[in-house]
Order: structure tokens, then sequence, then C-alpha cells
């Protein structure tokens, strides 16, 4: 029977810590004030993430018996059957709460990210298409805060969702070197400038629902530049020195610091209380990842 480190290894628990944020993110962008939902959607999102890194070690057992032989399946801490498991009861119960917070308009926006989170880990993850693949798992994610409120919140929520995607496909690009390292510096330039980026427009990109005056726009930045400060270090490193411990922990500070850019984009939309409870979350994913990986 899986123990429950052998389950928090396995669907890398601190970086679920990152999924919260999406849906919060999504719904600050388009407006909508906290509700019944604001629980649910992060829940939902968190659940499927889970699955996802379930799914992964499933799909990727063979490779990591040879390169990952610490992960819970090649490890003997947990069956394939039981991880595939796991990642269809999760991604079950992740829709069936999405329908639960907003019926037909969180579903369909939920059904397509949880099939782009099994296309990506059975099919598009070794090709080429696997870092957009993955990053659009992201977008969908914030989208899927959205869905359930007015008319037009999907258009409102774009640019914060490609915000994200932004960071998530630098991430996952340099993610492809992290057992080998890297033969050219091109990989960890990209994903820094698209750090860069990202951290430019939460700092300074169009605050559609701004309230409270000034406070929303230097609150965004203050957590713009947490974020800046806790990711573009370890990717220079990694830039620099290509090396592949170093990449292992540019990924694992960019995993755990796309919850300082959510944060960011939620208090640039003027939700400024719920910006820096989803920014407290910052420190705790980076002492849970001193205990389990978050990659």
């Amino acid at each position: 029977m899986m123990t429950p480190d052998a389950f928090a290894r396995l669907v890398r628990l601190p970086a679920a810590l990152t999924a919260p944020g999406d849906t919060l993110a999504g719904a600050a962008a388009s407006g909508r004030a906290p509700g019944a939902d604001t629980v649910l959607l992060p829940l939902c999102s968190t659940l499927i993430y889970w699955a996802g890194m379930a799914l992964n070690d499933y799909a990727d057992r063979a490779l990591d018996a040879v390169e990952r032989p610490e992960r819970p399946i090649p490890a003997g801490d947990v069956t394939p059957a039981e991880a595939l498991t796991v990642a269809i009861v999760l991604t079950t119960a992740g829709v069936g709460l999405a329908a639960l917070a907003g019926g037909r308009r969180t579903l369909a926006v939920a059904v397509p990210l949880a099939a782009s989170v099994w296309a990506y880990d059975l099919a598009f993850k070794s090709t080429r298409l696997g870092p957009v693949a993955m990053a659009s798992t992201r977008l969908l994610d914030v989208l899927l805060g959205a869905a359930s409120a007015r008319p037009g919140s999907l258009r409102l929520a774009l640019p914060a969702a490609l915000t994200v995607f932004t960071h998530t496909l630098g991430t996952t690009t340099l993610s492809r070197d992290e057992v080998h390292g890297s033969t050219s510096g091109v990989v960890g330039t990209l994903a820094l400038a698209g750090t860069l980026g990202a951290a430019v427009v939460a700092a300074a990109g169009p605050a559609r629902h701004p309230t409270n005056g000034c406070l929303p726009r230097l609150v965004g930045a203050a957590l713009a530049a947490v974020y800046l400060g806790a990711v573009a270090p370890a990717q220079l490193r990694a830039r620099n020195s290509r090396a592949a411990a170093d990449v292992r922990r540019a990924v694992g500070a960019s995993v755990i610091g796309t919850i300082g850019l959510q944060a960011a984009l939620i208090a640039r939309s003027g939700f400024v209380g719920i910006g820096l409870t989803v920014a407290a979350l910052l420190p705790l994913g980076r002492r849970l990842t001193r205990r389990v990986s978050a990659t």
C-alpha cells in the first residue's frame, strides 16, 4: 500500500502550492469578487495538477529507472498501477469539483485542461511541442478561474493567462536539461528572458480592475520583484554554468517561483489581500522543497 510519503513524492507535494494561484489570478483578472468557487476552483486545479504529476511518473517509469531511480516507481515505493489509479481518481475528482463550482461554463474549460494534462504526459512531453503543451495547461488553468464569471471574462483573463504561459514555457524548456545539463546557453537565456518579461507584465501591465487607488499597482510591482528575485538568480547561474545540478535548482526555483508571479498578477488586478495571501505560500513552498522535490 502506498505510504503518505510516497504519495507526497509521487504528486510533487510542494509544487501543488503553485496550482491554486492560477485560478485565483484568472478570477482576479476577470474582476470577479471572491465567492464559493474561489475555494472550489483552486482545489480543482490542485487535484488536476497532482493527477498530472502521478501520470508523469507512470508514463516515464522506464526512463526514470535509468535517469531518476529515486522517484517512487523505480524506487519500488509505488506501483505503476497505483500511480495510474491516482491519476484517474484525481482527474475525475478535479473535473467534478469544476462542475460543482460553475456547471457547464467551468466544465468547458476544466475538461480541455484535464485532457491537455493527459496529452502532455502521454503524447507530447518528449516531442518538440512538449514545452508549448505544458505551458498550455497553465494557460487553461488560469482561464478556468474566470470561466464562471460574466460573458467576456475569458477575454479579460487572457493577458494574465499568457503571462503564466510565458513563464511556464521557459521553465519547461529549461527542465529538459535537468539530467544531463545544457550544451548551450540559448535555453537558459530564453528562460531568463521569459522570466523578465513576465515580471514586467505583472509589475506594469494593464490593471483592468484597480481598487484602493495606487495600492494594487504598488503591491503588484513589489510582488513582481519578489518573483524575479526568487527565479532569476538561479536561472542566471544555470545559464552560465550549464551544469545539470544548477539547471535542476533553476527549474525548482522557477516552479515554486510561479507563486510570486501569480500573487503579483492578482494584486495588480485589484485584489491585494488575496495576492498577499498567495504570496505567503512562496516561503512555505521553498521549505517543503527541501524535503520533497518539486520537479
